[in-house]
């Protein structure tokens, strides 16, 4: 117990030091994160007898990708430069030709499934960074997003352990309860209207529906990685945080819930 609550004090404490400082500690902290996030996802996936993803190129295709994306984004390089992570994806599929793997398309679609669920997230998250002023960076936005989804996770976890009685999707996770995500949500919208107050990049309006957005589709993104450990037999997807498991195990509900919010900040910029 002691070992987990140091490493996630030390783990948030990271967090937020990397996203408030400037853009250029904010884009090499979520590159990291990204780095390690996929290194783990194709090892998680290799321990399926019938996958062999390209885990090197793969991983190195992301990282470049990432890299890529928030230099266009913060205005470091031009837009035409996307194109050669876009070309390392289609070479990808020439690596492949040359393997003497039985299953192809399941090898290419592993390789490739781990770019859009790791990286593309943390690309957007980057980008929101810059939400308020598209030439200036500000951590408001990124940080209440974080803070939203830790919100929603201990509001379901306290909710759940007291009053929880009916399961939510017993298949994958049977501890989860109805009652647990509607308390994360209840909480959430509390905390969203302190974040209106300190962090004004937001309105309270927008505030409550990124936090509703977090708490609903976050909690999906757990159902989902668990769903996915569940299918490999595994309970962590790594071991990089003591107590705390891999760093999929710690991002699995912004992977899921973060486009959501992205995709409703930039419908109503």
């Amino acid at each position: 117990m002691l070992t987990r609550a140091i490493t996630g004090i030390l783990f948030v404490a990271a967090l937020i030091a990397g996203v408030y400082f400037n853009e250029t500690i904010a884009l090499i902290l979520l590159s990291i994160i990204t780095l390690v996030g996929l290194d783990e996802f194709y090892g998680l996936v290799k321990k399926s007898k019938t996958v062999k993803p390209i885990r090197f190129w793969g991983t190195l295709t992301g990282a470049l990708l990432m890299v890529v994306l928030c230099l266009i984004i913060n205005g470091s390089i031009q837009l035409k430069y996307v194109l050669i992570p876009l070309i390392m994806v289609f070479i990808t599929f020439l690596i492949e030709l040359f393997r003497t793997n039985e299953a192809p398309f399941v090898n290419l679609a592993y390789t490739i499934m781990g770019n859009i669920y790791i990286v593309i997230p943390f690309a957007m998250l980057y980008h929101l960074g810059f939400y308020a002023q598209n030439d200036t960076y500000s951590y408001q936005v990124i940080l209440g997003f974080f803070l939203l989804l830790w919100t929603s996770d201990t509001g379901a976890y306290l909710a759940g352990k007291f009053l929880g009685k009916h399961k939510l999707f017993e298949r994958i996770s049977p501890k989860k309860t109805w009652e647990g995500s509607i308390g994360g949500a209840v909480l959430v919208i509390v905390i969203a209207y302190v974040l209106s107050i300190y962090f004004t990049d937001l309105t309270l309006s927008n505030w409550i529906v990124v936090g509703l957005l977090t708490s609903i589709f976050g909690g999906l993104g757990d159902l989902v990685e668990s769903m996915l450990k569940r299918s490999l037999k595994i309970k962590d997807s790594g071991n990089i945080l003591p107590g705390h498991g891999g760093i999929l195990d710690r991002f699995d509900g912004l992977l899921i819930g973060l486009p959501f919010v992205y995709a409703y900040l930039q419908l109503i910029h």
